[in-house]
């Protein structure tokens, strides 16, 4: 695998030297003009670094701009908008006339038949991706694959993806469960604070791989996309013809003919190749609806819980309640005979005490009444 900075071929020059510099000293002395207008910006022009894969596995560094990307693939500039790193778009795979755009996760590339082209970038899954697809390509000499070059590019573009997710997953779970089981032991505001942010990260993370199980099902349902992707074989058959045959295809699948077709066994091995991915990344959508499920019922569990707590405080506060009541009977009677008034009752020494004693048995056998009758009514058993 060889790479160069800057490493041009011949038709990624289209004008010559001194047409160059003359351009050159033009835009300077517009640059110049419009020096004094800070929020004027010419767009469209700025190049990028770019890392070329052709079909032996030889990497080449490139400094393209977006108009030449979109005439040397045919593609809009809304394609090459799903490409930059610094805008969020949620996982696509679009089927184009000459290319395919892949946006998965980080790695987000443009393959046509003959190359990959993919921003530079130190991201360890481009630098995977770069690294993985170059030692297959170089290997795939000594190997027997009949699949054609954009399918060999694509198929490590999931295949990294679904893996990438899966390991998060794992992580996810790794680092959620014995929160919830910590949460479901001891209930506290640090546990509950850690399982709302752990909360936050499976819902995001549940809407990415969700959204890449989207976009492989929308591809397995539409033969006409599937056809699309086909960019080796309409470069050898030439477009018209091609086009007739997917036509042909796609009449045929709708109107239920099982009439087969090299172009249909085509549309077949690329759906095979999605369903494998399908079936991965669908298992790991699977993992984090279980782990939403576990949270689910440890909420559940802590609802429960609390609930119980609250009755048991309910109880008490209804148990001091009467107690409180029967108690302000007592002082109350205790209150009355503490008066300074004159009555016959005071001229026996113990009358007092006696009264005592029988206001504490009265008040004494109220509240054991109380008692009863929550026993009776079920308010809390006894």
């Amino acid at each position: 695998m060889e790479e160069s900075q800057g490493d041009f071929l011949p038709s990624d020059v289209p004008e010559s030297t001194s047409s160059n510099n003359c351009e050159r000293n033009t835009s300077s002395a517009h640059s110049n003009r419009w020096s004094g207008f800070p929020g004027v910006k010419k767009r469209g022009h700025s190049s990028r670094s770019w890392i070329k894969i052709d079909q032996d596995g030889n990497v080449k560094i490139l400094e393209l701009d977006k108009a030449k990307i979109m005439r040397q693939c045919s593609l809009p500039s809304r394609d090459l908008r799903l490409l930059d790193p610094l805008f969020i778009y949620p996982s696509t795979i679009l089927g184009r006339e000459k290319a395919i755009v892949v946006s998965l996760e980080q790695i987000r590339c443009i393959i046509t038949a003959e190359e990959v082209i993919l921003m530079n970038s130190l991201d360890i899954n481009v630098v995977q991706y770069k690294s993985e697809l170059c030692k297959r390509l170089q290997a795939k000499k000594d190997q027997s694959d009949d699949l054609p070059f954009e399918f060999r590019a694509l198929e490590l573009a999931l295949e990294l993806t679904c893996m990438s997710l899966d390991v998060k997953v794992k992580e996810l779970e790794m680092e959620i469960y014995p929160v919830l089981d910590e949460l479901a032991s001891s209930i506290n505001t640090l546990n509950l604070e850690r399982v709302r942010r752990l909360k936050g990260h499976l819902l995001t993370l549940t809407q990415r791989v969700q959204k890449v199980r989207d976009e492989l099902e929308h591809l397995m349902d539409d033969d006409g996309d599937m056809a699309e992707m086909y960019l080796t074989e309409k470069k050898l058959s030439g477009a018209p013809r091609l086009q007739r045959a997917f036509s042909s295809i796609v009449t045929a699948s709708k109107q239920g003919s099982l009439t087969s077709s090299h172009g249909g066994d085509n549309i077949e091995q690329l759906e095979m190749l999605l369903e494998a991915y399908f079936v991965v990344i669908d298992h790991t959508l699977s993992k984090l609806l279980s782990l939403k499920e576990y949270i689910d019922d440890t909420e559940d569990l802590i609802n429960i819980k609390l609930g119980n707590v609250q009755n048991h405080l309910i109880q008490f506060e209804l148990l001091l309640t009467a107690a409180t009541f029967v108690a302000t009977l007592f002082a109350a009677v205790a209150g009355v005979f503490g008066m300074n008034f004159a009555a016959s009752i005071f001229d026996y020494p113990s009358a007092f005490s006696w009264v005592l004693i029988i206001t504490g048995a009265g008040c004494g056998l109220l509240y054991f009444s109380f008692l009863l009758y929550f026993k009776y009514k079920k308010i809390f058993p006894l």
